[in-house]
């Protein structure tokens, strides 16, 4: 099982098109609050997204919540700042988890230094800041 982790995603057309991937692959979307945006069931017809219902999705109040309910266990955090690119880590395991930033600043330093052993990266072109958050979910 895939779970994609979001950690307080800033941008609805972001996150709006990662729950469409995840509701095509079947991958699991959890919501680390606070969100930039609304995701009541009004706010959702609203907006059009038809397949929000078929997305398994789990919203918390924050990191603490999401790691006292799901753990570590083969939580990778997904960093421009990674040293080891994404195909480097061993994603064989039958529960992988995927942790991304927000759209502005990523994860954050004090994060990523507890858990630099964990962090992937996926390779880009030198002098490029970063692909946009849903292509890199995708």
């Amino acid at each position: 099982m895939l779970n994609i982790v979001l950690l307080e995603p800033e941008i609805p057309h972001n996150t709006g098109a990662i729950a469409r991937t995840c509701a095509a692959t079947g991958a699991r979307l959890h919501l680390i609050k606070p969100l930039g945006f609304d995701i009541s069931d009004k706010a959702v017809k609203r907006c059009g997204l038809d397949y929000w219902h078929l997305v398994d999705i789990s919203v918390y109040e924050n990191l603490d919540e999401y790691l006292e309910k799901n753990g570590d266990e083969n939580l990778w955090l997904a960093t421009t700042k990674a040293p080891h690119a994404y195909f480097e880590a061993d994603l064989s395991t039958e529960t992988v988890s995927i942790m991304l930033g927000k759209e502005t600043a990523g994860l954050g330093q004090e994060l990523l230094s507890r858990r630099s052993s964990d962090a992937i990266r996926i390779p880009m072109r030198k002098g490029l800041r970063s692909l946009n958050l849903s292509n890199s979910v995708a």
